[in-house]
């Protein structure tokens, strides 16, 4: 009996030990637990029949929860999941649809449809644009062959007749004058639009080359008309009256020196490459030794026709024979100047020729500027403060 009793009281105190294990002291016997006396001998008497769950510490059971609240969560998030899922088959059937052949046969004519549209707007505005240059130098063309036709037609009261007008109509040289003056404003105009496409950097070069093309076509309508006043009055288009005064001391034989334009270029048009620089240099030569021959060849004129009219031996019945020599001298000087416009105009095609679109719009662009400073020159010099206006210094 007595040993049962003790194996008795060992199993009651092991039973104790496993509830004070439990408590949330750890058991420290200087803490007691907050429980009441009646909870603590319950447990103390039902430990060995506690189940394994209510065993573990407070650790376990917040992995324990932690764990069934992330099942949870999965559970929620497969949810959303097949939201989803459900999001991405009907964009994979969009794309199906998207890639069935009729509709990508149908987009593929719309965006080739779209192009063509744009290519024929394109084209048609272009057209336009040529159109209204062409148009432009077409009027060009019929007021110089009017001009010409004047100049080249009767002069005097004759002119006056088959016009209609009065004897105070201007003379063949003031028409010139007057028709110089226009085409130097039409001129202007239009290196201001060839100015303004090659600041903004126009692309296409056909815009530009159209511009070109109408501002070398007015170098030939100048010509056109210089060579007209040449037929009619020679001594007119020789003296630059014309002309402002400071384009005058620059004037050779009626016209701009040809070797003065291409060292303008040269200033302003760059870079070059080395073939473009080679064929300029060799106009450049060509041009100069040209520009030598005619001074020559003028020079010579104006002695032969200064001694015809101061031959002393010129009787009065061969007076009007020895005018009819130097008039022959006169028309040889008329022939020079048509070979210095000539000259001319040659200079400034195989400038064109040379230099690419873009290079021979600033080409134009800088030989405009050139004799536009001249004439403005001429102007400030015009209008200058006189000392003797400004009376008499103290």
């Amino acid at each position: 009996m007595h040993a049962a009793e003790q194996l008795a009281a060992a199993k009651i105190n092991g039973g104790a030990a496993m509830a004070a294990m439990m408590l949330p002291n750890g058991g420290n016997p200087q803490q007691p637990s907050p429980r009441r006396p009646e909870q603590h001998q319950q447990g103390a008497a039902g430990g060995l029949n506690a189940s394994p769950a209510s065993l573990l510490p407070n650790s376990a059971k917040e992995n324990k929860n932690s764990s069934t609240n992330l099942i949870k969560k999965e559970g929620t998030s497969s949810g959303k999941g097949a939201t989803s899922s459900s999001t991405d088959q009907e964009r994979e059937a969009g794309v199906r649809r998207t890639q069935d052949p009729k509709t990508l046969r149908r987009l593929a004519q719309n965006r080739e449809a779209a192009r063509k549209s744009r290519l024929r707007k394109k084209a048609y505005i272009q057209q336009l644009e040529t159109s209204r240059i062409r148009l432009s130098q077409i009027e060009q063309q019929v007021q110089a062959a009017r001009v010409q036709g004047v100049l080249l037609g009767t002069t005097g009261d004759q002119h006056h007749q088959l016009q209609g007008l009065p004897n105070s109509a201007p003379s063949v040289a003031g028409m010139f004058d007057a028709e110089y003056g226009r085409w130097v404003e039409e001129h202007g105009k239009l290196i201001f639009q060839l100015r303004a496409a090659l600041n903004e950097h126009v692309p296409d070069c056909n815009q530009l080359q159209a511009l070109v093309g109408a501002a070398m076509a007015q170098h030939d309508e100048l010509l056109n008309l210089k060579a007209a006043i040449a037929r009619a009055d020679i001594f007119h288009l020789l003296c630059g009256v014309w002309a402002s005064p400071a384009e005058r001391c620059f004037l050779w034989l009626g016209g701009f020196r040809p070797s003065d334009v291409i060292k303008v270029m040269l200033k302003h048009v760059e870079p070059l490459s080395e073939a473009q620089l080679l064929g300029i240099y060799n106009l450049q030569q060509g041009v100069q030794e040209t520009e030598e021959a005619l001074n020559q060849g003028m020079e010579s004129l104006q002695h032969s026709l200064s001694d015809t009219v101061a031959a002393p031996e010129v009787s009065a019945g061969n007076f009007m024979g020895h005018m009819s020599l130097a008039l022959n001298k006169i028309a040889s000087m008329e022939a020079i100047v048509r070979q210095a416009d000539s000259l001319r105009q040659q200079t400034l095609q195989k400038l064109h020729q040379t230099l690419t679109i873009r290079q021979a719009a600033r080409c134009l662009v800088a030989i405009a500027d050139y004799f536009h400073r001249l004439r403005a020159i001429s102007t400030l010099w015009a209008a200058r403060p006189r000392h003797d206006q400004q009376g008499p210094h103290p």
